[in-house]
């Protein structure tokens, strides 16, 4: 797929997720068909969007997740600078179609991580690592039916990517601890409560983390300093009604809470 093919997706794609609306597949002359042809419109929906990139998100990290869109594995996503916050903020939920808040494993990078034709360890990537997050991802997709979109549309559309919610770094020496059987708890305004652990999320979220960094080095990116990934929900999405406050307990790894608003 050339620029000019990618671009004219992505100016489909962003003109959407600015307006809020749907479509129901890209046009034959700009679909992708391909992982790599999907990430080739996703980096020009950035480009669109005029935003700084905050980091990378992970979809499809459950077995039920990835059948639930039918695909046979996770796929990597940009998140926006504009669409990401701080723990306490109030995110927009009007015009969402999916009406839903993640609880998810977030890692803020300490150093550069560029490609390179050996995959990645997870040794090497986690001592690249500077902090461990408790984080909100509030994923939303383009197309009216993303379930049946397949896997290289969902990809270009960013995996579903909308908006995020980063705590604080955890104080706590959380390298030490076992994050596959680490216990998060999730209130939704009084309405319920639900639990998950870091082994919903590709088994670890260590393992989750090493599969995005070599994901992107695979297609040339470099991971660079400052960037969070958000590792994938550690339990079923919280379905959201306007002006739910949504607050994530992971223990002492910290908590994370945003409000969703108009």
């Amino acid at each position: 797929m050339d620029t000019t093919t990618a671009r004219r997706a992505a100016e489909i794609l962003w003109e959407h997720w600015r307006q809020r609306t749907r479509i129901h597949a890209l046009p034959d002359r700009v679909r992708p068909h391909t992982r790599a042809e999907g990430y080739s419109i996703q980096r020009e929906v950035q480009a669109c969007a005029g935003q700084a990139l905050a980091g990378w998100k992970i979809a499809a990290t459950s077995s039920s997740g990835q059948r639930h869109i039918g695909v046979d594995g996770p796929m990597a996503g940009r998140m926006l600078a504009q669409r990401s916050f701080r723990s306490g903020t109030e995110v927009p939920l009007a015009g969402s179609l999916m009406r839903v808040a993640e609880p998810e494993f977030a890692f803020t990078f300490g150093r550069d991580l560029a490609p390179r034709a050996a995959p990645y360890t997870t040794g090497e990537v986690l001592d690249a690592v500077a902090g461990l997050h408790p984080a909100i991802e509030v994923p939303d997709s383009r197309y009216a039916d993303f379930v049946h979109a397949g896997e290289a549309q969902l990809i270009a559309d960013n995996a579903c990517a909308d908006y995020f919610v980063l705590g604080a770094a955890a104080l706590a020496p959380w390298r030490g601890l076992d994050l596959v059987a680490h216990r998060v708890t999730a209130q939704v305004r009084g309405r319920y409560a639900r639990e998950g652990c870091g082994a919903n999320v590709l088994g670890d979220p260590r393992l989750a983390l090493t599969w995005l960094v070599n994901e992107l080095s695979g297609i040339g990116v470099t991971l660079r300093a400052g960037e969070v990934v958000t590792t994938g929900t550690c339990m079923p999405s919280l379905e959201l009604e306007m002006n739910d406050v949504v607050r994530v307990d992971f223990g002492v790894l910290g908590s994370v809470e945003a409000r969703f608003g108009g």
